[in-house]
C-alpha cells in the first residue's frame, strides 16, 4: 500500500479515470489519518506524508511553503487535482495553487489557517496564541497516564481503520508528537508572508469547513468570552474565503474540533468532498 517517491511516502487508493484528490494533513497529522475520506467514490485518492513527517525521509523542519508545494508537484504530478487541506495543510494547498494554478481543479479546506487570521480576531487573541506556543525541546516526555489517555482517544477516533494501520498510526502519534510543533514553527513568521506575496489563488470551486467547536487548547489559556470571540472571528474569516471565489461555499461542522474535524464529523466531510466532485463533473 505504501510506496516511496523521491523519499516521500505515498498511498494511492481508488481507480484511475476519476478526479484526482490529494490530501494535505495539518501539522502533526499524516496521510493515513485521512484514510476514512478515501471511500468517497468517483476519484483516485492520494495520501502522502510530507518530508520530515510520517514515514517519509527525514527533513529539516520547519520548511517553506514553496518547498512543500514543489515536493507535492513531484509526487502528485500535473493534475489537475482536488486539494483537501487541513489547518496548516490548507495553507500549503493555497501556496501550491499559487505556484501551480493549472494543477488545481478544486479546494476543500478543513478549518484552514490563513495569513489574515489575526485581522479577524480580537486583539487579545495574538497574546493568547503566543502563550500556546511551547518550545518543543523544553517539553518533558509524556507520562504513562498521558500516553494511556492518548492511546484510548486514538483507538476511538481510528476505530474504523484496519487494525495494523491503526496500531502503526497510534504508535507514530504517541512517539512523534513534537513534529507538529517543529513543522509549524515558521507558520506565522515566514509561511504567511509567502502567501501574502505569492500572487492570486485560482478561482476554482471551493468549500470551506469550519470546526464548530474550535480549538480546545484555547480554553486552557484564555477566558470563555475571548475564546468565543476568537471562534466567531474564525468563522467570519472562513466565510470570506469562500466568498472570494465564484463558486465558493462555507459550512460549519458542529461539534468538530480544529485538530481532527474529519475524524469527528466524517460523514459531513465526505459529503462536502462528494459535493465538490459533483461540481467538477
Amino acid at each position: 500500500m505504501r510506496t516511496m517517491v523521491d523519499g516521500v511516502a505515498t498511498y494511492r487508493i481508488g481507480g484511475s479515470g476519476g478526479a484526482s484528490v490529494v490530501y494535505l494533513p495539518g501539522a502533526g497529522l499524516v496521510g493515513l489519518d485521512f484514510l476514512n475520506l478515501t471511500s468517497v467514490p468517483g476519484a483516485a485518492h492520494l495520501l502522502y506524508d510530507r518530508g520530515g513527517t510520517g514515514w517519509s525521509a527525514p527533513a529539516a523542519l520547519p520548511r517553506s511553503a514553496a518547498e512543500v508545494a514543489h515536493e507535492l508537484r513531484r509526487v502528485a504530478g500535473p493534475g489537475p487535482h482536488v486539494l483537501v487541506g487541513h489547518s496548516m495543510g490548507a495553507v500549503y494547498a493555497r501556496r501550491f495553487a499559487q505556484l501551480y494554478p493549472a494543477s488545481v481543479a478544486g479546494l476543500l479546506m478543513l478549518d484552514p489557517g490563513h495569513e489574515d487570521l489575526f485581522a479577524h480576531l480580537p486583539a487579545e487573541a495574538a497574546s493568547l496564541n503566543d502563550r500556546m506556543k511551547p518550545d518543543p525541546a523544553q517539553l518533558p516526555e509524556l507520562t504513562p497516564e498521558q500516553l494511556s489517555a492518548a492511546r484510548t482517544a486514538y483507538e476511538s477516533l481510528l476505530a474504523s481503520w484496519p487494525p495494523d494501520v491503526r496500531e502503526e498510526l497510534i504508535g507514530y502519534h504517541l512517539t512523534k508528537w513534537r513534529i507538529a510543533l517543529l513543522e509549524s514553527a515558521n507558520l506565522e513568521s515566514a509561511v504567511y508572508d509567502e502567501l501574502r506575496g505569492g500572487g492570486p489563488v485560482p478561482d476554482v470551486p471551493t468549500i470551506v469547513l469550519t470546526a464548530g467547536a474550535g480549538n480546545p487548547a484555547w480554553s486552557a489559556y484564555g477566558p470563555p468570552e475571548l475564546v468565543r470571540k476568537a471562534l466567531d472571528g474564525i468563522r467570519d474569516l472562513h466565510a470570506s474565503m469562500a466568498a472570494a471565489v465564484t463558486d465558493g461555499e462555507h459550512r460549519i461542522l458542529e461539534g468538530a474540533t480544529h485538530q481532527v474535524p474529519h475524524l469527528e464529523q466524517p460523514d459531513a466531510v465526505r459529503a462536502a468532498l462528494s459535493d465538490l466532485l459533483a461540481k467538477l463533473r
